[in-house]
Order: structure tokens, then C-alpha cells, then sequence
């Protein structure tokens, strides 16, 4: 027993706690008390490895530009991994309050705002003759390759959600996964604009990931947010409209506003008098990116028939006008 003539009932009761936790691993208080009497303070910067993280921007080329390029790739890969931490917690079946899982939704739907409102940074704020030449450099390299990206969308919907228009028709639910993962969407949208090849890029692609997407494919078949959502929708509750349309939000903010984000920006810096550029991986970007050509939906059963047909349409017409980049 702790002498409460030399501590404060307060830390007497916290160090009691505190013991009793590292005695229930067969661990000594007595010898972590030591670690601390030798440990430092924690600094801002130790704790966020600010020397690393300032470190990680690597630009290949003397364009000024390109650091801007480079950072924003990055930070999109953090907010990728944001959205992932709360997608795996929202998959995981011990998320049984609705209340939990509705919070979950929205705060995924805060990092997909802030990402697209934030990409006002590529397409306003880089030189456009800068661009042209240092993007050249990075052939053939491609924010296509976000395997990030392909695990939010494999986390968030049943895999014949993601299978290219073309294929769906011809996929039997009872089909193996391997042939539903050689359908997908952007792997269609992945080949040569001109040869209808396989470009580079998904070859680079297929080979560093092929086989970590097919383990969380199989992984996930049964138990990703559209199958977890059903629960939260069905069941009568305060929160069950609110989930749905949060549930709307996340659907349009990933697979129309964040799409539509990059396409804004290939067709400012891809689109000149003089032609339409290709993309550093050579896909064809014009049918790749727009969501009325692919028509990618998380949660189908959330839409009209109407809003289905018109996905993605009213943001075009706004922000690009005729899209005649696209046809």
C-alpha cells in the first residue's frame, strides 16, 4: 500500500492502477518508473517526424512547380489512409451503434470534402508551361497507381459495383473473384488511347499489387461497407435517415466531385489549341475520369433510376461546361 502521508490520494489511486495493469502482463511497475526517470520530453517535432516528413518530397526536375505537384500527391495519400482507418473500423462488426457508424460516415465525408475543395491547388495553382514540361519527366508514373484509392473503393462497395459497364452483363455472381478484379473499371480505362494495349503504367500497377488486392478483395467480398450499411438502413432508428443520406454524400463526393476534381485540372493543363495531351501513364483520361462514362456507385440501392442515368452530369455542365474534351 502506497504511504498517502507522501502522495496525494490522486496519484496514491493512479499508481495502484498503473500496477496493477503491468502486473496483469507479469511486468514490474518499479522497472517502467525507471525508464522514466531517463526518458526526454517529446517534442512536436519528434513526434511527428517533421525531419522525415520534410524529407519525402523528392521533385525530379528544377521546375519550381513540381514541389507543389509532388507535396499535394502526398498529402492526398494521407487523407487516403485517414479514410481507410475509418473504413476498416466501419467494416469491422463490432461497430454495432448506429450512432457510431454514422459518425464514422461523415467524418470520412470531411476528408473527402477537404480533398476536393483543396484541389483548387492543382488546378489554379501550378504553371501551366511549367506543368507541361516537368510532368514529362514523370513517364510513366500516374496518380492511377493510388493503390490507396483502389482499397477505399474495394472497402466501400461489393466488387461487381467497381466492373466496367462493358462487363457487367457477362459476370455470373458465382464467378471467382480473379475474374471480377481483371473487369474492373480502371483497369478498362488503364490501356493505350490508341491500341487499346495495357499500358505500362497497369502493368507496373498489376505487378506491385495484383496479388495484396486479390487477398483484400476475398477479404472484404462479404463484409464492406455495402454490406454493413444494409443493417444501419433497414432498421428503424433516429439516425437511419441521416446515415443514408451521409451515406449519399460519401457515394457523390468519391465518385463524382473527387473525379470530376482531376478532370477539371487534365483539361486545363491537358486540353491546348493544339490537341489534347495524354496522360503520364498514357491512359485515355477523357473516358477514364468522367463518371457519366463509367458510372461508378458505392451504394446503387441509395438512387433513383434518374439519378443513376444523370451521374455526374449537373457537375460537369457547372464546372466545365460542354464537355466536349470528353466526347
Amino acid at each position: 500500500m502506497i504511504d498517502q502521508m507522501l502522495v496525494s490520494p490522486e496519484i496514491a489511486k493512479k499508481i495502484e492502477v498503473l500496477s496493477d495493469k503491468f502486473a496483469a502482463k507479469g511486468q514490474k511497475l518499479s522497472d517502467y518508473l525507471d525508464s522514466l526517470l531517463y526518458a526526454d520530453y517529446l517534442t512536436y517535432w519528434d513526434y511527428i517526424q517533421l525531419d522525415t516528413l520534410l524529407s519525402l518530397q523528392k521533385p525530379k526536375t528544377d521546375f519550381k512547380d513540381e514541389m507543389i505537384f509532388v507535396t499535394y500527391h502526398q498529402i492526398t495519400e494521407l487523407y487516403f489512409k485517414l479514410i481507410l482507418w475509418e473504413l476498416d473500423q466501419l467494416t469491422d462488426s463490432q461497430v454495432t451503434d448506429s450512432k457510431v457508424f454514422l459518425d464514422k460516415i461523415n467524418r470520412i465525408n470531411r476528408y473527402f470534402r477537404q480533398l476536393t475543395d483543396s484541389f483548387v491547388i492543382m488546378t489554379e495553382g501550378m504553371d501551366r508551361e511549367q506543368f507541361a514540361k516537368f510532368r514529362m519527366a514523370l513517364i510513366p508514373a500516374s496518380g492511377f497507381q493510388s493503390v490507396q484509392y483502389r482499397l477505399i473503393e474495394m472497402l466501400s462497395t461489393d466488387i461487381i459495383n467497381l466492373v466496367h459497364a462493358n462487363y457487367v452483363l457477362w459476370l455470373s455472381p458465382d464467378e471467382p473473384i480473379e475474374a471480377f478484379l481483371e473487369k474492373l473499371y480502371w483497369k478498362a480505362g488503364a490501356r493505350d488511347a490508341q491500341t487499346g494495349k495495357k499500358t505500362l503504367t497497369l502493368m507496373q500497377f498489376e505487378e506491385e499489387y495484383d496479388a495484396f488486392l486479390l487477398k483484400k478483395a476475398k477479404r472484404y467480398k462479404t463484409r464492406n461497407l455495402h454490406r454493413r450499411m444494409q443493417r444501419f438502413t433497414k432498421e428503424v432508428s433516429k439516425e437511419s435517415d441521416a446515415i443514408i443520406q451521409a451515406l449519399r454524400q460519401f457515394d457523390q463526393m468519391a465518385n463524382v466531385h473527387w473525379p470530376l476534381a482531376h478532370f477539371k485540372a487534365a483539361v486545363r493543363y491537358l486540353v491546348t489549341d493544339k490537341g489534347v495531351s495524354e496522360a503520364t501513364g498514357g491512359t485515355n483520361w477523357r473516358k477514364y475520369l468522367p463518371p457519366r462514362f463509367q458510372r461508378v456507385i458505392f451504394f446503387p440501392e441509395l438512387w433513383t433510376e434518374e439519378e443513376k442515368d444523370n451521374w455526374g452530369k449537373s457537375w460537369v455542365l457547372e464546372n466545365v461546361g460542354d464537355d466536349k474534351s470528353a466526347k
